[in-house]
């Protein structure tokens, strides 16, 4: 075998053993030093499980000191928002920051409050705090067309809401108290991420469904600094020591 050939086939081995030893590494770059992992939660907030899996496969990788949560979002489902905010407040280990979108208001400020910091645009349309629980009237349209429905339940409340016939002042009352129940869950919410800037006199003057602006949240502190997802992230990677 000539020499050239021998310089051939040692190459090709380097390579080779270079491919086998260093490839996985150039083709995971998660393998490449500590990180910022950004969890993004967009529209209406249905279900959690997918937003907890991103949790704890951020929670469980060694190399993500910090996460940004990436919110544009105008709330949702009360229980998957309360799933992922617990989630979210079990995740001690690693500080979490929050970078509202174009909306972050009801349940997207309900989940931005397990932040420890919380940034959004001057344009940001956030707040909305409290709860809301709609049902749609229809009986007088359908006495127009002939329909009637007839209603076998099982208890006063069972067919509380039903669209053919008016709510009774007890239904009311009780849907009130429910709401009136949600909305206080939300603000001891708020309490638990935000007691160091805001009391409970503030959080409750604000709950009542108004919306704001990031400019006015800030004022108000609810929120911590006006900026982009790039701010949030640079601001994060600042605080656990990452560089470049």
């Amino acid at each position: 075998v000539s020499r050239k050939v021998k310089y051939t086939i040692l190459i090709i081995g380097a390579i080779l053993i270079f491919i086998l030893f260093f490839g996985r590494v150039l083709i995971n770059p998660e393998a490449i030093g500590d990180k910022v992992a950004i969890i993004e939660i967009l529209g209406v907030i249905n279900d959690s499980e997918q937003i907890i899996k991103h949790i704890h496969h951020h929670r469980n990788n060694t190399s993500v000191k910090a996460i940004v949560l990436r919110i544009d979002s105008p709330g949702g489902g009360v229980a998957p928002v309360q799933e992922i905010y617990s989630e979210l407040k079990k995740l001690k280990s690693k500080p979490i920051f929050a970078s509202m979108g174009s909306t972050a208001a009801s349940g997207g400020y309900y989940i931005a409050c397990a932040a420890q910091e919380i940034f959004a645009n001057p344009g940001t349309l956030t707040g909305s705090i409290g709860a809301v629980m709609q049902f749609m009237k229809m009986k007088v349209l359908y006495e127009k067309i002939g329909i009637e429905y007839q209603t076998i339940k099982s208890g006063e409340y069972k067919d509380i809401g039903a669209s053919q016939r008016n709510m009774t002042p007890a239904e009311r009352n009780l849907i009130q108290k429910t709401v009136n129940d949600v909305r206080s869950q939300f603000i001891q919410a708020i309490i638990e991420g935000r007691s160091d800037r805001l009391t409970r006199n503030q959080i409750e003057a604000f709950a009542d469904g108004r919306i704001f602006t990031g400019k006015q949240a800030s004022e108000k502190m609810l929120i911590d600094r006006l900026g982009n997802l790039q701010d949030t992230i640079a601001h994060a990677a600042q605080v656990v020591g990452i560089k470049g």
